[in-house]
């Protein structure tokens, strides 16, 4: 007769266990399930048992992960859509101005005055329009293949000088005085690279300063950086958060930027290629007059 308190007992421990077993993991699964319709939910331990603890931290750490994965795709997407729109306005207007400067052109009834003066705007906008979509394939090439690139040791005054001998032609038509200063340690980078990132600093300078302005290239070590700063006693760019200057397709005047041949995406592309390099770029006004751009990239340790 003893038997069966004996096996009631047993069958009712081992419901009261399987109860205790399974009661944790039924409110998890109940809790994905209310995350998979959207709702919000915590995925916090409860002590209550070690093992769904333990899954409860796992599954909190994937949708973390998951959400900050979707996050990432949708800024990734808003800017994506927000560059085709901006390039697609900035493609229209030399666009525009070529079409219809062409069109007066077929008027035969045209002074040759105005013939001439047509056909020097269709060049010069056709030449924008180059810069214009080499700049847009450049900053694509940079975003989309950063993983693609080498890394060796990089001296930054080599880099200033063979950018300095490169933009010659032009330095030497807008008159600018150019001189390189100092020495930088070297960096773990990629030459070209960091030359078109200085190319784009010095020649942004080059078209704000006026004939005979100057130009100073200055390298230097500071905590563990090597530090290129490219400094103009040109006119600045005026009372702005400097930051806005990397934006894509910002110009602090827009008209003066189209004359002299700005794309608004060269400091853009500049930020691109130093972020990429683990480093920073930062600009401000000089107190004496012009701009001055930083960019600073950890140093290769001596010992390497």
């Amino acid at each position: 007769m003893l038997l069966v308190p004996s096996g009631l007992i047993t069958f009712a421990l081992a419901l009261m266990i399987g109860h205790f077993l399974s009661e944790p993991l039924t409110v998890l699964v109940r809790k994905v399930n209310a995350h998979r319709q959207g709702i919000e939910v915590s995925f916090e331990p409860d002590g209550y048992l070690r093992e769904t603890d333990e899954l409860a931290q796992t599954i909190g750490a994937l949708v973390k992960r998951n959400e900050s994965q979707n996050a990432d795709l949708v800024r990734k997407e808003r800017r994506q859509s927000e560059f085709v729109s901006d390039a697609a306005h900035e493609l229209r207007t030399p666009l525009t101005a070529i079409r219809g400067t062409a069109e007066m052109l077929q008027d035969p009834d045209l002074p040759d005055e105005l013939r001439d003066k047509f056909e020097r705007t269709i060049i010069a906008e056709s030449t924008r329009l180059s810069d214009l979509v080499n700049d847009l394939l450049s900053l694509t090439r940079l975003e989309n293949d950063n993983a693609h690139y080498t890394l060796s040791r990089v001296n930054l005054r080599d880099v200033a000088t063979g950018v300095v001998d490169t933009l010659r032609p032009i330095l030497n038509d807008r008159q600018a005085n150019v001189d390189i200063i100092g020495e930088a340690p070297d960096v773990l980078g990629n030459a070209d690279r960091l030359k078109q990132a200085l190319t784009n600093l010095v020649e942004n300078a080059s078209r704000f300063i006026e004939p005979e302005g100057h130009i100073d290239i200055e390298l230097c070590g500071l905590r563990g950086n090597s530090v290129v700063q490219v400094k103009d006693d040109g006119t600045g760019f005026g009372d702005i958060d400097p930051q806005l200057l990397f934006g894509r397709f910002y110009r602090t005047d827009a008209s003066r930027a189209r004359t002299t041949g700005g794309t608004g995406l060269g400091l853009s592309i500049v930020k691109t290629v130093v972020e990429q390099h683990d480093g920073t770029i930062e600009a401000f006004n000089r107190a004496e007059g012009g701009a001055c751009f930083i960019m600073a990239i950890p140093s290769i340790e001596a010992s390497e």
